[in-house]
């Protein structure tokens, strides 16, 4: 695993992760359906196969390993920059708190995109 390539990679995520949640969190559809902001988790699993992609095509062996590696990192990583930005800015500022629930969320989402992209790495494909 390359350590520093994978927490640099987690705190992109985390950063482009919070800034398009700030601002497509104002996007509301007004369609007489109950209010559900889709586009936070989009944004997450978007950002993630990005950053994901990135990393684990520089490796050409145990990718699925490196995936679910590189999905734990990011969990770890997004656990302790929400955790400083909860100190720095209150927890009552912010759009995306450190909830049971968006803990949880990560906790599933970071390691199946990143495990899924590396079962994917590894396919060989042969067209015809």
């Amino acid at each position: 695993m390359k350590a520093k390539l994978a927490i640099t990679y987690g705190i992109l995520t985390w950063f482009f992760i919070y800034i398009l949640s700030t601002f497509l969190s104002q996007v509301h559809i007004d369609d007489g359906i109950p209010h559900i902001n889709i586009f936070i988790p989009l944004s997450i699993i978007i950002v993630t196969i990005f950053f994901g992609i990135l990393y684990i095509r520089n490796f050409n062996k145990n990718e699925v390993k490196e995936g679910f590696l590189l999905g734990i990192m990011l969990f770890v990583v997004d656990l302790i920059l929400d955790n400083i930005l909860m100190i720095i800015v209150g927890p009552t500022k912010l759009i995306i708190d450190t909830s049971p629930m968006h803990i949880l969320t990560m906790l599933i989402l970071f390691p199946l995109i990143t495990t899924l992209l590396g079962y994917l790495a590894q396919m060989k494909i042969e067209l015809i």
